[in-house]
């Protein structure tokens, strides 16, 4: 499995087509990177229109009708100007009036139903599109999120899936539309007078080429322009925050700074004279262009020679024509950069759909109900290593008995986390296996594991709601009289019941309304109401003070009764009552037992203990636990 994660920056794939076709004059560098690196079929993407057959057919019928119909107001036009106004014909007169009506209000319908079905299509595709991204993510082990900046995730499940609602509803539609169009106008430009094609054939392609050249120079100093002025936002968020500015100054780099802002300043100028000037140039061919191709038609229309007994609604007629042709050629001249962009935004869609997950779901599950599980695990010669590295677990044999407490020490970096982490499967043993009652972690249903298994971290997460719904999350049918029997199991029941909305107060953004041990004691009233036999308590007070740990630990002291709990701890206070202790050094058990006899037996264990009774192994201690553990 190859995984490309490509950083979000300003030039992201699909910027091109979520400007309206205004994006880069070449397609994006990155656009084609990302191509080359995952290759879409248009099989592929076709499939995702499969379902909307019908749809599609009806689109491109009411796109060709639209295109023809609308050809009808020039022919019109003609016969008012040849024939009703010469002759004075007013009901002849009337009748063709009315018909202009009716060829703008069908043409106005008919774009109204293809606007309804084809945003209609383009909302279902994207549906399935995000649901099929969102749930094969959540499948993802949490080695991949490690790996993944979130924003990246974010990017590609919301700004590339709403970049293709452009792609399907106006890329897509507009093709069809300015090809039938350019199509059927030349054939009524035929209709009307052939020697004036002729004329527009030679006069069309150097008008289309020059339009273009202007155009592209402009789009060139464009995107240069949002370049210099990406990095002057950067400069000024670098900068101007409280960390830039508390830098600047204990570095002594504000001279520096203020040279940098103003040079892309002073580069800023110029770029903006450059861009004005090169719309005025673009605007002012453009206004050349229309008026002398129209200027060389009547030149045209008034010479003996290529007249040809021409009528002045011919004209009128054909000029109109020409003019309608001119646009929709410009938009196909696009289709390169769009096509291009638009295959991007496929390309990382399927990029992150076409992931395997490193952590699978068994194929035919083993039975094993969480409300008679025993809760006895076993490690068998458990070998780990993140992503083929050096291995953090080398060769693990432990026993958890059901209902028994096992406390795991060691310094930084010994793999205690990792071996937490097995056993809800956050990660897949290399090698070896972890079983509950005699069943591999690996044949268990995933729904069936997280009842059995429950974990409380250092990181709690509480989602931006209220408490009521952040408990709900772990029991969707509790009654306030169980939320209320977990916030007391949890020994924060008086305090929510103080608050003056109670279990809806908001938490807020991660919880930030409460502080580190309230959180805590939230999650472990989340656990409880999960009720869990096996418990993992990983680090759960490391990073609290002592008064609120001691709070925090009598709480998880009344959740871990009756469970088989596995404690990993940087804190010895924590692990006293452990009814086994096991040290880790080098991913290895080097000690194993009840914290009192390895105290008595002078290991390890104990020169822990006499180096500093409440030891907390934490980064800077690392070297000297790496000895005291030798």
């Amino acid at each position: 499995m190859t995984e490309n994660i490509h950083s979000h920056n300003p030039a992201a794939p699909g910027s091109a087509i979520r400007n309206g076709g205004r994006g880069p004059a070449r397609p994006n560098p990155a656009d084609r990177t990302q191509l080359k690196q995952h290759p879409i079929s248009l099989k592929r993407i076709a499939g995702l229109f499969t379902p909307h057959k019908a749809t599609i057919a009806v689109v491109v019928l009411l796109i060709s009708a639209s295109s023809i119909i609308g050809l009808a107001q020039p022919f019109l036009v003609r016969h008012i100007i040849d024939v009703a106004l010469p002759g004075k014909d007013l009901p002849l007169l009337g009748w063709l009036a009315a018909g202009l009506i009716g060829v703008a209000a069908a043409t106005a319908l008919i774009g109204v139903v293809q606007t309804w079905m084809t945003t209609g299509m383009g909302q279902k595709i994207m549906h399935t599109l995000r649901t099929r991204l969102f749930t094969h993510l959540q499948r993802q082990s949490l080695g991949f999120f490690t790996r993944t900046r979130s924003g990246e995730v974010q990017s590609r499940l919301n700004n590339d899936i709403a970049g293709l609602q452009q792609v399907i509803t106006s890329t897509a539609t507009g093709v069809a539309s300015n090809l039938t169009t350019a199509i059927a106008t030349a054939i009524a430009m035929v209709a009307i007078s052939p020697g004036l094609s002729l004329l527009s054939l030679v006069v069309i392609p150097p008008a289309v080429w020059f339009t273009r050249r202007v155009a592209l120079l402009r789009r060139n100093i464009t995107s240069t322009l949002q370049s210099e002025l990406a990095t002057m936002n950067t400069q000024v968020e670098e900068g101007l925050s409280v960390s830039g500015v508390r830098l600047s100054k204990t570095l002594g780099t504000t001279r520096r700074d203020a040279y940098r802002y103003t040079e892309s300043s002073r580069r800023l100028i110029g770029l903006e004279m450059r861009s004005q000037l090169a719309g005025r140039w673009r605007m002012a061919t453009m206004g050349l262009i229309f008026s002398a191709i129209p200027a060389l038609i009547y030149l045209a229309a008034g010479l003996p020679a290529t007249s040809d007994g021409m009528t002045i609604g011919t004209l009128v007629a054909f000029t109109a024509l020409q003019a309608a042709i001119f646009r929709p050629i410009m938009s196909l001249l696009d289709l390169g950069v769009q096509w291009v962009t638009a295959m991007a935004l496929f390309s990382r869609i399927f990029e992150y759909l076409d992931l395997t997950p490193e952590i699978t779901a068994p194929a035919q599950p083993v039975p094993l109900d969480p409300a008679t599980v025993r809760g006895e695990v076993r490690f068998e010669g458990v070998r780990f290593a993140y992503d083929g590295g050096t291995e953090v677990l080398r060769g693990i044999d432990l026993v958890l008995p059901s209902g028994s407490s096992t406390a795991i020490v060691g310094p930084t970096g010994s793999g205690k986390s990792t071996l937490g982490s097995l056993v809800p499967r956050l990660h897949d043993a290399t090698a070896g296996r972890i079983a509950i009652d005699g069943v591999n972690v690996r044949d268990i249903a995933p729904a069936d594991l997280t009842k059995i298994v429950g974990v409380v971290s250092q990181e709690t997460y509480l989602i931006h709601d209220t408490i009521r719904e952040n408990l709900l999350l772990a029991a969707p049918h509790a009654d306030d009289a169980l939320l209320w029997s977990a916030l007391a199991s949890a020994q924060i029941a008086d305090l929510i019941a103080g608050l003056p909305d109670g279990l809806d107060t908001v938490v807020g953004a991660r919880g930030h309304r409460f502080s580190g041990g309230e959180q805590q004691r939230l999650a472990i009233a989340r656990t409880i109401l999960r009720n869990p036999k096996v418990l993992v308590l990983d680090e759960a007070t490391s990073a609290l003070d002592n008064a609120t740990e001691s709070q925090v630990q009598a709480a998880l002291d009344r959740l871990a009764v009756g469970r088989t709990t596995l404690t990993i701890a940087h804190r010895l206070s924590t692990v006293e009552k452990a009814d086994q202790l096991a040290v880790l050094a080098g991913g290895a058990i080097i000690e194993i037992g009840t914290p009192g006899k390895l105290r008595d037996a002078g290991g390890a264990y104990a020169r822990l203990v006499e180096a500093r009774e409440t030891v907390e192994f934490e980064d800077h201690d690392t070297e000297a636990l790496a000895r005291l553990t030798a």
